[in-house]
């Protein structure tokens, strides 16, 4: 009998002798139309029979194991290598009649079962892949170099999904039930991850995870993707480095976070930088950062912080930068208030479809966080505090583009001004589906130059009236 103890494993998390493990291992086909295990495959015809021998050794091994009596280990290698050898074992007294790979393989997928996230494990460590969609336990999603891709890997229950949700949330203190069927929550390698259950999910428990990158992307590498050019980058960097106030606005998984977090690393470093999220995403190069994340309540309602206060906190922290992952709220209030009050530099991101949408977007959660000023007032505020809005798109092609800088120029009567300094000239689509355009320069000279000139930040005249090219 094996007695090993499994680390960060509670009792409850090691009661899977009833989880029914399936996983379909097909043949290795074509890598850009699904995501496949790395081979070699069980093939389709002896599928079942792969499934009915992994459920018989899952169940044996979770019994010689001892896994209900056993609480911690320091040496998790020794406990895969205990599996492998009774999967060997096993496959040997009943004499299955299955190669040394796909015993590797069912190997492999009890490992990830027991030990780690089951059919997440192996999705979670390709460093292409930058999102996983679980719909619901049969139908897993990634997105992997801007395609959206439906893979093989399945859960083999609803019963096995959810208990792969509480064992990824019990470890960070969090808890999901009935009561609570929403919870957000952050990996151990730093990706977000958000889950909810029926009976707020109808069709069963789904996870939304995006991927935390090991290496942050850099502007050249924005660059070398056609997201934006080399002259949109130089006149970015200069705003960043000028102290400007910069609000990133697009849709969800438009790369607004990846761009603010490019920006961020040309704050010099010799600034005080505090960042505030609600999930912490943003790898700063600096060295003098705080890094602040707000928490929700625990399971008795109580301890939660919220990111207005936060924001409130950071701001008595004496910050040269304050760098907000998102503005989705009432802290706007503050945020705004800290831009007009000499915290200049200021960079965060906003959910909005164009620069005029997003203006529009903070005047109504300055409404909905109980600001008692005309519209006008308001806009004054927002014109004042906001230089630039830089709008990023996912495109239908999977490509992720800059597609608009614009600079807050001021009001005229009621209005908030801006002019448009670059864009993203979309002209049509190929055969194969891929956006064709053009980044131009609109020909308009930033009232921002003379900042960049007091910053003693050099620049070419020709960034603002020459197009660019093809993209």
């Amino acid at each position: 009998m094996w007695n090993f103890k499994i680390n960060n494993e509670s009792e409850q998390d090691l009661k899977t002798a009833e989880m029914v493990v399936e996983a379909p291992l097909v043949e290795e086909t074509k890598r850009v139309e699904k995501i496949k295990k790395a081979e070699p495959k069980v093939k389709d015809e002896t599928k079942e029979q792969f499934y009915q021998i992994k459920n018989k050794l899952f169940t044996e091994i979770i019994n010689e194991l001892n896994l209900k009596a056993v609480q911690t280990v320091k040496d998790e290698s020794s406990v895969r290598r205990a599996i492998k050898d009774l999967v060997n074992s096993l496959c040997e007294k009943y004499q299955y009649a299955i190669n040394d790979a796909e015993r590797d393989q069912l190997s492999q997928d009890i490992q990830d079962d027991i030990l780690g996230l089951g059919p997440l494990e192996h999705l979670l460590s390709d460093p292409e892949i930058s999102e996983i969609m679980v719909n619901r336990s049969d139908q897993i999603y990634i997105e992997k170099k801007g395609k959206i891709i439906l893979t093989d890997e399945r859960f083999s229950d609803d019963q096995h999904l959810l208990k792969i949700i509480n064992k990824i949330v019990s470890r960070v203190g969090r808890r999901v039930d009935e009561l609570t069927p929403m919870v957000d929550a952050r990996l151990e390698d730093g990706s977000r991850f958000n889950a909810i259950i029926p009976p707020i999910a109808i069709d069963g428990p789904a996870i939304s995870i995006r991927k935390f990158s090991v290496v942050p992307l850099q502007m050249d590498d924005l660059i070398k993707k056609n997201t934006l050019t080399k002259a949109m980058a130089e006149f970015l960097s200069g705003l960043v480095k000028a102290k400007t106030n910069i609000i990133i606005s697009g849709g969800t998984g438009s790369g607004k976070t990846t761009l603010l977090n490019i920006l961020s690393g040309y704050i010099p470093t010799d600034e005080r930088v505090i960042t505030i999220e609600d999930t912490a995403e943003l790898q700063m190069q600096q060295e003098h950062v705080i890094r602040l994340e707000s928490r929700p309540p625990n399971i008795e309602g109580k301890g939660e912080v919220t990111f207005r206060a936060c924001v409130k906190n950071c701001l008595r922290m004496r910050p040269d930068r304050v760098v907000l992952g998102e503005i989705r709220g009432e802290e706007i209030i503050d945020m705004l208030q800290a831009m007009n009050t000499g915290h200049e530099g200021s960079l965060s991101t906003i959910h909005a479809n164009n620069p005029r949408e997003a203006l529009s977007r903070m005047e109504n959660l300055m409404t909905l966080g109980g600001v008692n000023q005309t519209a006008k007032s308001m806009r004054q505020q927002i014109s004042s505090a906001v230089n630039v809005i830089v709008q990023v798109s996912r495109l239908n092609d999977g490509t992720r583009k800059l597609v608009s800088i614009h600079e807050i120029t001021g009001m005229e009567g009621d209005v908030i001004t801006s002019q448009e300094i670059y864009r993203f000239n979309r002209t049509s689509t190929d055969e194969n589906g891929n956006v064709i355009g053009q980044f131009e320069a609109t020909g308009v000279r930033p009232h921002l130059v003379t900042k960049l000139q007091s910053y003693g930040i050099k620049y070419d005249e020709n960034l603002f009236n020459e197009k660019m090219g093809e993209s």
